[in-house]
């Protein structure tokens, strides 16, 4: 199984033959071969060039880089190996038809809604004190999921969606119980404290991973359903991750709190008062983030076990053949 490099340390990336090697500040040479790779993630100072470019091109090997606060900064995304116009026209096709595009966007925010559940059902099953508020949130988002077909734009959609996830946010500080990583209020640009943090940082990883398999696939990432197609570079990788966020980003945060793999100590403030990981927990982060990748599943339908990293594509299949109209899609829902 490839895996996704990390590269968390200032340095030198460069190519050697038909191989990588990275090499630190303090000269450290390591080799990297080249076939063990899925994408890279840079989070440091690293330079290279266009020969280590063209390289990671002829390997389909997408790159993406994030700023010294652990920001997304954006994706050295090669040109496109798995070119299909039908696929391309139909993709278009479904975006530009309103009633297709709201029946998908839909079914993304259905999916999204049923994930947050099932993380909330997840810790109702596990808890002993009978938590009521678990059991009464949970409740409200499946009336919200119900009401879903009433919508009549995508904004309204927007706003389920919203709505769902508030009161699934509204549950965090039940679930995780440590006065360290109290919830108070979604903040993003910056995240105001450590719990916001790790969701901003973990959402991050989330949408390059999964725009990384998009580009294994004939799907252009610029056209998204839910997430309009305008300004920004990328939309369906924002779709997808929805129904992924919080069986692979939330519930990952739980544990490593709960398991104190992630305390206070790995956080830092900013200057524009906003918490970030530091080094150190950003590599943990990481680190657990690619063994929950790598961790396998039985998936009912396909009657053998796959990665969490798999379920992506597997996702994205799903997507392509709607929208050729092959077979209608419905979205992964995860029973554990």
């Amino acid at each position: 199984m490839k895996k996704t490099l990390y590269i968390t340390n200032s340095g030198e990336f460069r190519r050697k033959d038909n191989t990588l090697y990275f090499i630190n500040d303090e000269g450290k040479r390591t080799f990297i071969p080249i076939e063990d790779i899925n994408d890279i993630f840079i989070f440091s100072e690293v330079s290279f060039n266009t020969k280590l470019l063209d390289f990671l091109s002829q390997k389909h090997i997408c790159v993406h880089f994030f700023n010294y606060y652990g920001y997304y900064s954006g994706t050295y995304y090669p040109r496109e190996h798995l070119n299909a116009g039908h696929v391309l026209l139909k993709q278009s096709e479904v975006y530009l038809n309103f009633e297709r595009r709201l029946d998908l966007a839909s079914r993304f925010v259905s999916g999204s809604i049923h994930q947050m559940q099932q993380v909330l059902k997840y810790y109702v099953n596990r808890r002993k004190d009978n938590n009521i508020h678990l059991k009464d949130s949970a409740e409200k988002m499946a009336e919200i999921k119900e009401n879903l077909i009433q919508a009549q734009t995508i904004e309204e959609l927007m706003a389920s969606e919203g709505h769902a996830r508030e009161v699934y946010y509204s549950c965090f500080d039940d679930i995780i119980q440590n006065k360290d990583f109290v919830f108070d209020k979604r903040t993003k640009q910056p995240p105001l404290n450590a719990l916001n943090a790790l969701i901003s940082f973990g959402n991050s990883i989330c949408y390059t991973m999964i725009l990384s398999e998009i580009y294994k696939t004939y799907l252009d990432p610029r056209i998204g359903f839910l997430h309009s197609t305008n300004f920004r570079r990328f939309s369906l990788n924002l779709d997808v991750a929805e129904i992924f966020k919080p069986i692979m980003v939330d519930r990952l945060i739980f544990q490593l709190i709960n398991k104190k793999m992630i305390t206070k100590k790995h956080f830092e403030q900013q200057h524009t008062g906003g918490i970030l990981l530091n080094d150190k927990g950003r590599r943990i982060f990481l680190e657990q983030t690619e063994l929950r990748m790598r961790t396998t599943v039985n998936h009912r339908h396909l009657g053998r076990r796959v990665s969490y990293r798999r379920l992506y594509r597997l996702e994205l299949y799903k997507i392509q053949k709607h929208i050729l109209g092959e077979k209608e899609y419905e979205p992964f829902e995860s029973l554990w």
